[in-house]
């Protein structure tokens, strides 16, 4: 969420959107499957356009809790898509509940004001970085899925979501191989044109260091699956490490930066 000012309009707007997703997630075992479905679609659509509000204002910001704003909006836009093509995909609740949390989070902490002499580039850039957060997220809401599925077959029960194993198995390394796509072209052009974008070369801070592991752990997951079979609980631990790893690059730098230390820059 790019938030301008913490004017009225936008933090109704924010609440709204927090408070939808909160009833979803809450009645979503009480309402019927199209009741549920209209309660998540409306508080998607706030989201939205608590995002789309924040565009317009002169003074737009940027910030950690704004990135994992639009993660959580990404990841419910892919989970909306691929429950027309799996119907029996169940994640409605947990997902309702991280984009409560991540609305009231960007209320909380609007990041800070993009500089009024920061490159026009720099939007697509940080597009593509979100856009890289999304799919990586997806594809640990979908190990998460696919590690309970496993469960329920060893206790020999019914998987609540009733997608195959293989088929999450699948869908969770299409995720893997696109965020990989998207990483190695946002830290390629943060390496080459960082002085474009930013005002100086690339240099080795933290948010450099914590995205290079991560992309070494995801090169290592593919290679690994692609040449040696790797899957199971050691792949989703891979992934999962690299995921925490892409996390604490930039949203995990921003938290210390804005929060703990209180600077911009």
């Amino acid at each position: 969420m790019i938030l301008p000012s913490a004017s009225p309009a936008s933090w109704l707007l924010a609440l709204a959107a927090a408070a939808a997703y909160a009833v979803s997630a809450a009645a979503s075992s009480r309402l019927s499957a199209t009741a549920a479905r209209n309660a998540l679609l409306l508080a998607w659509v706030l989201h939205a356009a608590v995002l789309v509000w924040g565009l317009w204002g002169d003074t737009p910001r940027f910030g950690f809790a704004p990135a994992l704003s639009m993660t959580a909006w990404l990841v419910l836009t892919m989970y909306a898509v691929e429950r027309q093509l799996f119907p029996q995909l169940q994640a409605r609740w947990i997902l309702a509940m991280l984009g409560a949390a991540a609305i009231m989070l960007s209320l909380l902490f609007p990041g800070q004001p993009l500089h009024v002499a920061a490159s026009a580039w720099l939007p697509l850039h940080l597009a593509l970085g979100i856009a890289c957060y999304g799919l990586f997220a997806a594809a640990v809401v979908h190990a998460w899925l696919m590690t309970r599925a496993e469960r329920h077959i060893r206790q020999a029960a019914d998987p609540q979501n009733g997608i195959p194993l293989l088929t999450l198995e699948r869908l969770t390394f299409r995720f893997v191989t696109a965020g990989f796509v998207l990483l190695t072209a946002t830290l390629l052009a943060g390496w080459l044109f960082g002085e474009m974008l930013y005002g100086h070369a690339g240099r080795w801070d933290h948010k450099a260091i914590f995205s290079l592991l991560s992309w070494i752990t995801f090169a290592a997951l593919l290679l690994g699956r692609s040449r040696f079979g790797w899957r199971g609980r050691n792949a989703v631990r891979m992934l999962y490490a690299g995921a925490g790893l892409l996390l604490l690059a930039y949203v995990g730098s921003r938290f210390v930066m804005e929060v703990v230390l209180g600077r911009s820059t």
